[in-house]
């Protein structure tokens, strides 16, 4: 097995950007889902209620500072479309806690599950693609641990899928009928809840090991 893709979401909720290789740390792929969309009220805003937040695209600057389709998150044009799309008073806000993630730090795909799903791979939003993988052999990796040279990662469950799986993630139209799917034919999850046990770097084409039991510290 082998690393196939890499991403990362320096926006959450909105869509990612592919990278090379990628730093892990405690709180998984260094730079993901740092910053947040909040309404006037201080709540969490995401694409499940504003899908157009999928039309845009966050990365990290070579600065180190994410930004919107290459725009600084903290400008003032990022912030009038924001609350544009979310309502008066919206905004983006920064937070570098593990309270930051929905479930836990890290999502694991395989190829052989997103060949079974038979959609897009960005759709499910994974952070690792891993390659080489048959079927849905990924199912029977809970209580493992994924090796991936120094880099130790373990596997908690299957994550729960939600609506953002039926919006095409490039012309945002939406297909109720392929979230509906993910139930019907997977119990309604897809790709690994996983954290980080040994932290380091990794790249694509890096090979990648299953190993034994593990426990989530």
């Amino acid at each position: 097995m082998h690393v196939k893709e890499l991403w990362r979401y320096p926006i959450k909720t909105m869509a990612g950007e592919q990278l090379q290789r990628a730093r892990v740390g405690p709180l998984g792929i260094e730079g993901d889902r740092i910053v947040h969309v909040e309404n006037a009220k201080g709540r969490l805003i995401t694409s499940r209620s504003h899908p157009r937040f999928l039309g845009h695209h966050g990365s990290l600057g070579p600065e180190g500072e994410p930004r919107v389709d290459g725009l600084r998150w903290d400008s003032e044009e990022v912030n009038m479309w924001v609350a544009d799309t979310a309502g008066a008073g919206a905004r983006l806000v920064r937070n570098d806690g593990s309270e930051r993630f929905d479930v836990l730090p890290l999502l694991v795909a395989t190829d052989g599950a997103i060949t079974a799903f038979g959609h897009d791979t960005r759709r499910l939003r994974p952070n690792i693609v891993v390659g080489g993988v048959e079927g849905l052999a990924e199912r029977h990796w809970p209580g493992g641990c994924l090796r991936i040279g120094k880099v130790r990662i373990g596997v908690q469950d299957l994550r729960l899928r939600c609506v953002m799986t039926s919006y095409d993630p490039d012309t945002l139209a939406q297909d109720k009928e392929i979230t509906r799917s993910i139930y019907e034919r997977f119990e309604g999850k897809l790709a690994l809840n996983c954290f980080v046990i040994e932290g380091g770097e990794i790249a694509v084409g890096d090979d990648v090991t299953l190993e034994g039991q593990t426990h989530q510290p």
